[in-house]
């Protein structure tokens, strides 16, 4: 593992394999740097040939980015993410006299992108043969695990074009290498929790099977009787899913908006597959007209309990009666209706009548009611099909009970 001084380190020891070649070939002339752009041509009159190592740009290696170090964090543990890199510089020759009479620059860049080629991996030996050795190691890049490897790196005319602009230096022909990759420790501690005394009951290990059907309790879908968009209270909801058999089952229902949460005991035949539940209507005052979500919860004996994921379904309000289904309107041409609801409807519910294609809110209701009243004004005399909408949830007009299906007779006003 690196710290946070291996970006520098790993530019020394690209200079230092640099260096080390000009100096074995041409006796210590030529120098090799690490300035910007900028800042590098300005010399090579007055200081000789020099080969210039830039580096122009850092960026996330996306393959470790969230991975941990084997060697560090053990299987259930949890270590702090890393700073993985990958380094990107520009190589370039500068030659005094501007390669005049003889092309030096070009030959220098040779070389220099031959060292390259020759170490394609910055080994240990490299690391430590570059940088000081102190007690305690300063650098430590030649700990790391993951080997450091040299790439060339094509750019593209506009690539190249812009990384000069940004200098406003004379373009000059360079190389381009990425180095990676360059692990950087997190300097906060890993979390280690203590081993795992008890893996199942018993200690019976993990549980293995023949299928990809999920191990827990799951529940897959919700059937509703006769094909219907929305539940009514008195049905019975068949859930389908795996592994639901056990010695205690509860269904609970909870509608968050309102804060409704309900258990309800399953209707005694059921299998591992499937379990029916009626929502009673015995107590319809606990119910409200919306939408809830159902989960089932699982206990077996000498086991822990367990609960399934998640469904959502609608709760439809169910229209009792309609006063009048015959109606005469006023002098003002205005017509009330009085509707009779199961369930209950509560103050904070919005609550819609549904005549025909025009849609009428209720009178104010701010106690918990099962009536509520539906001025209609300048409704056209004759026949209409009624429904209300509660949390838009629709109460159901269509009678699917019979093939083919038909509107619900009940569920009818005419206006005089």
């Amino acid at each position: 593992m690196s710290n946070a001084l291996a970006i520098a380190a790993v530019t020394i020891t690209l200079r230092h394999l640099l260096q080390q070649r000009f100096d074995t070939e041409s006796s210590g002339r030529i120098t090799v740097t690490t300035r910007p752009l900028d800042k590098v041509g300005d010399h090579t009159v007055s200081s000789g040939d020099q080969v210039n190592l830039f580096l122009y740009d850092t960026q996330i290696n996306a393959a470790w980015r969230n991975m941990d170090i084997p060697s560090q964090v053990k299987p259930g543990e949890t270590g702090q993410q890393l700073l993985p890199l990958n380094l990107y510089y520009l190589l370039t020759a500068y030659a005094q006299n501007d390669d005049f009479p003889e092309p030096t620059s070009h030959r220098l860049l040779g070389v220099a992108m031959s060292v390259f080629n020759d170490h394609p991996i910055i080994t240990s030996a490299d690391i430590t043969a570059a940088l000081p050795i102190t007690n305690p190691p300063e650098y430590d890049l030649d700990q790391q695990e993951e080997q450091v490897r040299i790439v060339y790196q094509p750019l593209s005319v506009e690539e190249v074009f812009n990384l000069w602009s940004t200098f406003q230096a004379p373009y000059r022909v360079s190389a381009a290498y990425e180095v990676s990759v360059v692990l950087i420790e997190n300097s906060q501690p890993a979390k280690t929790p203590l081993p795992i005394i008890k893996r199942q009951s018993d200690d019976r290990g993990p549980i293995v099977q023949s299928d990809l059907s999920s191990p827990l309790p799951t529940l897959v879908s919700i059937q509703l009787p006769n094909q219907q968009a929305s539940a009514r209270l008195g049905d019975i909801l068949i859930l389908n899913g795996f592994h639901l058999d056990a010695e205690n089952v509860v269904i609970y229902f909870t509608n968050i908006r309102l804060e409704i949460s309900l258990e309800v005991s399953p209707i005694a035949t059921r299998t591992a597959t499937d379990i029916r539940v009626q929502l009673t209507d015995d107590e319809p005052v606990n119910w409200a007209a919306g939408f809830y979500t159902v989960v089932v919860g699982v206990t077996r004996t000498g086991e822990p309990s367990r609960t399934t994921n998640e469904l959502s379904f609608a709760l439809a309000p169910k229209i009792l009666d309609i006063i009048p289904q015959q109606a005469t309107a006023d002098a003002n041409g205005e017509v009330t209706l009085t509707l009779i609801l199961s369930p209950q409807v509560r103050p904070r519910q919005r609550v819609a009548l549904l005549l025909g294609d025009r849609e009428v809110l209720a009178q104010p209701h701010p106690t918990q009611t099962d009536r509520l009243e539906f001025p209609i004004a300048g409704v056209t005399p004759g026949e209409y099909f009624v429904r209300v909408r509660i949390d838009g949830v629709d109460s159901l007009l269509v009678d699917r009970t019979v093939t083919p299906p038909v509107f619900d007779q009940n569920q009818k006003v005419v206006i005089l």
